[in-house]
């Protein structure tokens, strides 16, 4: 990571010192070829020149395209990273080398916001899909395009697991009883084997069964808050075509579903005790890159200044030619965590009012 860090936003902001380039980008050498990824630097570089020239004069757009061409030609193509964001200005160059996918974003403006980084990022969309019945069960990846099935390294099937009920059960007189008790050692399982694959994959869980199968399982599970939806039907024996028009509806606003599973993992990392809720907390986890993923509204903004103690912020109660003064200490935060290799996500304003409108989720 090569950051250069300065604090100089008001002289960024004043108009001697525009304009401010942000070239944001894939960059992923451990999969493309160099020249591939120097061919797109260059056009990149090409477009950026040809919007300055025309909203600028030459001798201020000039230092900056000089600037940038030399960044460029400082990259480090030994990084294991996915993408790189380069902000260049008359007077500060920051190179940051992401953990996270991104579109190609350039942005020529008065300053570098950091949320354009977040703007960049690509939206997945991937989920898990859990089919059960009371005999069987299987599990997808699914995405826009395929289901992908998932292997158990367990038998996805009850009959399996007959033998390893408990001995009881074979004196019920009532073989309903047994088929109960039978149905949820079954469900058991197949909760345990969920824990296995969202380590490998961790995205929004949708669960398909018959209404009396979920409700079994609902009581069992140990991944509520990974669990987005359920939908109801039999669908053991329905073809991907048949499950994707099931759960249309429940895929239909995916920023519904991607704010749900957020918000599932903010309240189990409070559970955990890894969260720290509000602007005050999260500067401090960030400050020490304790920082896995920060989770703030979009529209959520906190003038500040820095405190006398180290490592925290207070409210604005100063001057903005201040020293201390932080035109957002929510993007200071969100540079900490990108910087400490973690994700931010935007949601939308009032979805974490109960967490102060910001809410990190710490590695420990």
């Amino acid at each position: 990571m090569n950051l250069v860090f300065q604090d100089q936003q008001q002289l960024i902001d004043t108009a001697g010192y525009l304009p401010a380039v942000s070239l944001i980008m894939p960059f992923h050498p451990i999969m493309s070829a160099r020249k591939d990824l120097e061919y797109q630097l260059k056009k990149a570089v090409e477009k950026i020149e040809s919007s300055l020239m025309e909203q600028y004069p030459r001798e201020k757009a000039i230092p900056v395209l000089e600037k940038l061409r030399r960044m460029i030609g400082t990259l480090n193509y030994n990084t294991h990273k996915k993408s790189v964001a380069i902000f260049a200005s008359p007077l500060i160059e920051k190179v940051y080398y992401l953990d996270i996918a991104v579109e190609e974003r350039v942005v020529i403006d008065d300053s570098f916001e950091i949320r354009d980084l977040v703007y960049a990022k690509k939206q997945v969309i991937q989920y898990l899909v859990l089919l059960l019945s009371a005999e069987r069960s299987r599990m997808y990846l699914g995405n826009c395009s395929s289901f992908l099935l998932i292997k158990s390294n367990g038998p996805d099937n009850v009959h399996a697991y007959i033998n390893d009920a408990p001995e009881r059960v074979a004196n019920y007189s009532d073989p309903s009883a047994h088929k109960e008790v039978l149905l949820d050692k079954f469900l058991y399982h197949m909760d345990q084997g969920l824990t296995y694959v969202l380590k490998a994959y961790p995205f929004p869980v949708f669960v398909l069964g018959a209404e009396r199968v979920l409700g079994h399982f609902r009581k069992i599970t140990r991944h509520e808050k990974n669990i987005v939806g359920y939908v109801r039907g039999n669908f053991l024996d329905a073809t991907e075509t048949e499950i994707r028009r099931a759960m249309k509806p429940y895929l239909a606003d995916w920023q519904k579903v991607r704010e749900t599973a957020l918000l599932n993992k903010v309240k189990a990392a409070a559970d955990e005790q890894r969260l720290s809720a509000g602007i005050r907390e999260a500067w401090k986890a960030s400050s020490c890159m304790n920082g896995s993923t920060l989770v703030v509204e979009k529209g959520f903004v906190y003038p500040a200044r820095k405190a006398a103690e180290p490592g925290a912020v207070q409210g604005k109660h100063t001057h903005e030619d201040n020293l201390f003064y932080i035109k957002d200490a929510v993007d200071e935060v969100m540079e900490k965590v990108l910087a400490g290799g973690g994700d931010v996500e935007f949601v939308e304003d009032g979805v974490l009012k109960e967490y102060d409108h910001i809410a990190l989720v710490r590695y420990y």
